[in-house]
């Protein structure tokens, strides 16, 4: 036994050499130490400051100007005289990004019940305490695939909605009946200027690197491309998309049912919902006869900008469990397999924005898709992503992240991380992961909570 227990150290401290973690730890001289658990448990949301929502350090007096626009506009609650709808999820980027401040994730506190209108209810899915959620349905009723967002909420019955515009939500119900509806909740864009910067050739070498762990462990791994020009995307659950402007113009047009210049068609074309006071289409773009900016720039630029410019969150050196059971956790994270996915440190390249270049970006993740088994299949295609595949979520920020995995179904990352493991079936290839949760599921209690303190504490 000792043997084995010997063995298993040794090969910790092999994957730890070559990862470098060590020059990731910080310079501490307080030692707390862990007492003994009799099971390991979630710490839950780290509490305090939240050390996220402000802008990236080192903006000039100019950029900073662009980050507030944004910011401002970001949190801006759109009516229908916007264009808000006909279909929609909610009526603001910082509803839906709220956790633990603008820019985050999805809110203790879902504000898509009180959105709700009389006439279209409460989806089943949604409550006060639960995530925000968007819904996709896999199939089209032909049998053809679908995947696109189906909307939770319509302008039929709101103030200033044209009165003939009678809209009904699609039939969730039945699509769950059919095991036909699955969900996505909304992912933190902290520090998305810093991701967006990584050069494709650093994710590449990455992928590249220790190759003979990777497949001793079951993990491949594979960038989402572009279709058209071969460039990684980055964004997204399944990192469908490649730019942060793309990633806003889909999300003003999906989510809040606004065209814009990236998006400019209604989703909804039924006639009766487009009259006035709806404005024309596309809804928003840059006012041409405006002579300054950020002024004049479109909703989508200003998104663009704040994410751009938006700072990453700000890890705890001793919160939860004391600095030395983080420092334990994070050489065990390591040492167990974690960090082959969820990479410690990628750097940017050249930026036209001295504060976006050559940085070290601690985004914990690869940036690639990997099969994740059938237990987090969801069947969507997104670009290259096949049912079974899903970016390496960053977990910078998870200490202050309430809901995890894709569909939120879980506020326990211990939960969490086991959802990761999944064996193959008839339909999805078994998960990457499965070596490495029998790793880490091999952990002694406190090992797991050294490991689970180490999370909270990013």
């Amino acid at each position: 036994m000792n043997g084995v227990i010997h063995i298993k150290l040794m090969l910790s401290l092999l994957v730890v050499m070559l990862l470098g973690v060590a020059t990731l730890l910080p310079a501490q001289t307080s030692v707390t130490t862990t007492a003994a658990v009799s099971q390991a448990r979630d710490p839950g949301v780290r509490g305090g400051d939240p050390g996220a929502g402000g802008e990236i350090r080192g903006l000039t007096a100019r950029q900073l100007k662009f980050f507030t626009a944004g910011k401002e506009e970001f949190e801006q609650i759109d009516d229908i005289p916007e264009g808000l709808g006909p279909r929609m999820n909610l009526d603001s980027c910082g509803g839906c990004h709220a956790q633990p401040a603008t820019g985050g994730t999805s809110p203790a506190m879902n504000p898509q019940v009180a959105f709700a209108s009389t006439k279209d209810g409460v989806p089943f899915f949604i409550s006060l305490d639960g995530p925000v959620r968007e819904a996709r349905f896999k199939f089209k009723p032909d049998g053809r695939r679908d995947g696109g967002v189906h909307n939770t909420a319509t302008i039929t019955g709101r103030p200033g909605a044209p009165a003939a515009c009678q809209l009904d939500l699609p039939d969730f119900g039945g699509a769950a009946a059919t095991n036909n509806l699955i969900f996505r909740i909304p992912t933190p864009v902290f520090g998305a200027g810093l991701i967006e910067q990584i050069p494709d050739r650093v994710i590449e070498a990455n992928q590249a690197a220790h190759a003979a762990i990777k497949q001793a462990l079951g993990i491949a791994g594979r960038p989402n491309r572009n279709g058209n020009d071969g460039t990684i995307a980055r964004f997204g659950w399944k990192a469908q998309n490649q730019s942060l402007l793309l990633f806003s113009g889909e999300a003003y047009n999906v989510e809040m049912g606004i065209t814009n210049e990236l998006f400019q068609q209604e989703r909804e074309q039924d006639p009766s919902c487009q009259s006035v006071p709806v404005p024309p289409v596309p809804n928003n773009v840059t006012d041409t006869e405006v002579t300054t900016t950020p002024d004049g720039l479109s909703a989508i630029e200003k998104f663009a900008f704040f994410q751009r410019f938006l700072a990453p969150p700000t890890p705890s050196h001793d919160t939860p469990g004391g600095w030395d059971s983080i420092r334990r956790g994070r050489y065990l994270f390591v040492g167990i397999g974690c960090a082959l996915c969820h990479t410690p440190t990628l750097t940017t390249g050249d930026s036209t924005v001295a504060a976006l270049s050559h940085q070290r970006v601690h985004l914990f993740s690869d940036l690639l898709l990997h099969n994740m088994g059938p237990g987090l299949a969801d069947n969507i295609l997104q670009g290259q992503a096949q049912g079974d595949e899903f970016r390496t979520a960053p977990l910078w920020g998870l200490a202050q992240r309430i809901f995890f995995l894709h569909d939120g179904r879980t506020d326990d990352l211990l939960v969490a991380i086991q959802a990761h493991k999944s064996a193959g079936n008839a339909e999805f290839r078994r998960s990457e992961a499965n070596a490495v949760i029998n790793n880490f599921n091999n952990l002694n209690e406190n090992q797991k909570q050294d490991v689970l303190n180490f999370l909270r504490s990013l």
